[in-house]
């Protein structure tokens, strides 16, 4: 499937649209005002211990506290040859990985590498196992008890302060070892005031600050750096089992002790001496990292990633891409002189766009964009896809529309709910929609045509490199799912809540206020000894008081012996009045 990024790069934001068949398929938006900090790495200060969540608040200089949950805590031992930032494990091992489980981003997402899906998952700290016997006296500061950990990779667990259906891990895998860890205690790690070294593995979302981990990861364009941990990973694309044993040889010969690395996909076929570059400038890279944390003080950033060009450079620009278009020049010839250097084979995909028109209204992005932002999309066979979030979840509705079918009823169903799944795959794609998510597909009454429905649904998501659940459609036809949330949603970052309905989509009817009115009139009317009572109010609100509304104006009148004088405000609310006797 040809693949074509294009980059619009502004002195505001920097855009880049993934097609693929003229297709969008993904967008990531970086807006320099609102950078992201997902992977940036910070000396940051505890400003507080939860014991009761088993976390911690830490102080990076963001508008909003990090978050920093226990089993994410680096603990600091000091082991000979190794910096006194790393985590001696113990043991080396090979771990396959899943290309699919690669998450590219922009500030709002940085690359994640996990293991399988079933690894994803960690425990809640609600469901954490209460210590078997009280502690008669802490461990040495910033120890744990623990005697002998084995390594797992899985992402960091979800938790009650950020209720995540699965937790996104937008950055290179890391060690967990909840099965050892759940016997330690926040409070005999970490304590008010003291200086930790951590890395944003989360942007913050709605509400919720950053989250953090003290597990330091550095992705290079081959391999990413496990600076504090002792496993050498191989993803699973690279399938002959003699070139895995080439590149695990080469990381082996190569690597410092107590490091690890994760061997990437695109590593495969690649020279020695390319993999040793590699390791050298993220080996540097480290270096100065620990440099300037010796040097500085809390809270500061010890470390920032690339920008979203060269993110796409690094990350996204593979075998499979056909060509990268860029619309300036100025970044052109920087991602030109990046790709000669350490990519020259590239360098004839990367191209300048040259051509007066803009380039996201030449291949259509700009229609797309705004097509993703509403709640209606359209298949192509006429049904169409009601998307809406609510605080909880995402309901997604599926309605046959104009799509009448040729044949009986239950195949026009059927063909419907199955272009839906593709379609609501694409979306959630596009969209960046995670959380729970629970779709309305239009009953079937064959158990056959279900079981081809969930089956479609699940492979439709294969190639989403955010981490699905799909569970079987229920009695009532609906289908419960739920999808990593890896940066805040499309319509999140394009859109705010309106102003003027306050997000919830509604107002109040002209009628309905106009009787409401009546009410507040007949209180006042009552009450007050004026002979006047002056009405401000909308304009639309004003015209229906003064034609279909006044018989009930003049009976007010009467009845109160006052004069109503109706008076027109654009300054309004719609659902904004003001009553004054006078």
């Amino acid at each position: 499937m040809e693949t074509e990024i294009i980059m619009n790069i502004t002195n505001q934001e920097s855009r880049v649209a993934v097609m693929k068949e003229r297709e969008l398929v993904e967008l990531y938006i970086d807006r320099k005002k609102d950078h992201g900090i997902m992977g940036n790495i910070y000396k940051g200060k505890v400003v507080k211990v939860l014991p009761g969540l088993q976390a911690a608040f830490v102080d990076i200089k963001t508008e909003k506290a990090a978050y920093l949950y226990v089993d994410d805590i680096m603990i600091r031992r000091v082991v000979p040859n190794m910096p006194e930032e790393t985590e001696e494990t113990g043991v080396e091992e090979e771990v396959e990985m899943d290309e699919s489980d690669l998450s590219f981003g922009t500030s709002d997402e940085e690359l994640g590498e996990e293991v399988s899906e079933d690894d994803a998952w960690g425990d809640r700290p609600e469901e954490a196992e209460e210590e078997s016997a009280p502690r008669d006296e802490p461990p040495y500061e910033g120890m744990s008890e623990d005697k002998e950990e084995t390594p797992v990779l899985e992402e960091a667990s979800p938790d009650k302060e950020h209720p995540e259906v699965r937790p996104a891990i937008r950055q290179p895998l890391l060690p967990r070892r909840t099965h050892k860890r759940q016997g330690r205690q926040i409070t005999h790690l970490l304590k008010e005031g003291q200086e930790i070294m951590v890395q944003v593995s989360k942007e913050a979302l709605g509400t919720k600050g950053p989250r953090v981990t003290g597990y330091i990861s550095l992705p290079g364009r081959h391999l990413v750096y496990m600076p504090m941990v002792n496993q050498i990973g191989i993803s699973r694309r690279i399938g002959g089992e003699q070139e895995r044993l080439r590149l695990k040889g080469i990381i082996k010969r190569l690597k410092k002790p107590g490091a690890g690395y994760i061997v990437r996909t695109v590593s495969e076929g690649v020279s020695d001496d390319e993999i040793a570059l590699d390791i050298a400038f993220l080996e540097s890279v480290w270096q100065k990292v620990l440099n300037k944390n010796e040097e500085c003080s809390a809270p500061t950033m010890l470390y920032s990633d690339l920008d979203l060009a060269f993110r796409v450079v690094r990350d996204l620009l593979t075998r499979d891409v056909r060509r990268v278009i860029i619309d300036s020049k100025k970044e052109y010839d920087r991602i030109k002189e990046f790709i000669e250097t350490c990519l020259p084979e590239y360098l004839p995909r990367i191209k300048l766009w040259e051509k007066q028109e803009l380039i996201f209204e030449a291949y259509g992005i700009e229609a797309e964009i705004t097509k993703a932002t509403e709640s209606r999309v359209w298949l192509k066979s006429g049904g169409y896809l009601v998307i809406q979030r609510t605080e909880a979840l995402t309901v997604i509705d599926v309605n046959t529309g104009r799509y009448v079918g040729r044949e009986n009823l239950e195949e026009t169903i059927f063909r419907t709910n199955m272009e839906a799944a593709k379609e609501i795959a694409a979306q959630l794609k596009l969209r960046n929609i995670g959380g729970i998510i629970v779709i309305d597909f239009i009953d079937m009454g064959r158990e056959k045509n279900r079981d081809k429905l969930t089956h479609a649904l699940q492979e439709a998501q294969v190639g989403d490199k955010a981490k699905s659940r799909i569970l079987k459609i229920s009695d009532l036809g609906l289908v419960e799912m739920s999808r990593q949330r890896t940066r805040e949603s499309l319509t999140s970052s394009l859109c705010h809540p309106c102003l003027y309905c306050h997000g919830t989509g509604y107002t109040k009817s002209p009628t309905t206020l106009c009787h409401e009115i009546f009410r507040e009139i007949k209180k006042v009317g009552g009450s007050s000894r004026e002979k006047k009572i002056f009405l401000s109010v909308h304009p639309d609100i004003a015209s229906l008081l003064q034609e279909e509304e006044r018989d009930d104006i003049a009976m007010l009148e009467r009845q109160y012996q006052k004069k109503i004088i109706v008076k027109a405000d654009l300054n309004f609310h719609l659902e904004e009045y003001e009553i004054i006797p006078v």
